[in-house]
């Protein structure tokens, strides 16, 4: 055991990111990722329907389905997300002091 005091994030992002701005990003990202995933499931059709209802590739759809959220930026998922049916808000508050 070692005598190092034990660090508490608010996030997995907090703790993985180098700064808040990224894990801020991360934490937006992955929110509207697993959105989207759940949209996707709920429509219980192939992979490929389901590409095809995105407009995407069925590779692009298995790449959102399996979580790679490397291979997607805010703006991608946000459309992603319309394309799904859903309504995507940003919300805005003071950070805690």
């Amino acid at each position: 055991m070692t005598d190092e005091p034990t660090q508490s994030f608010d996030s997995v992002w907090d703790a993985l990111e180098d700064t808040p701005e990224a894990a801020s990003n991360m934490r937006l990202r992955s929110e509207l990722m697993v959105a989207v995933q759940a949209a996707v499931l709920e429509w219980r059709v192939t992979q490929a329907e389901a590409a095809r209802l995105m407009g995407v590739t069925q590779p692009r759809l298995n790449d959102l389905l399996r979580g790679r959220i490397a291979r997607f930026n805010l703006e991608a998922l946000i459309g992603l997300a319309e394309r799904a049916g859903l309504t995507v808000r940003l919300e805005i508050a003071r950070a805690a002091a």
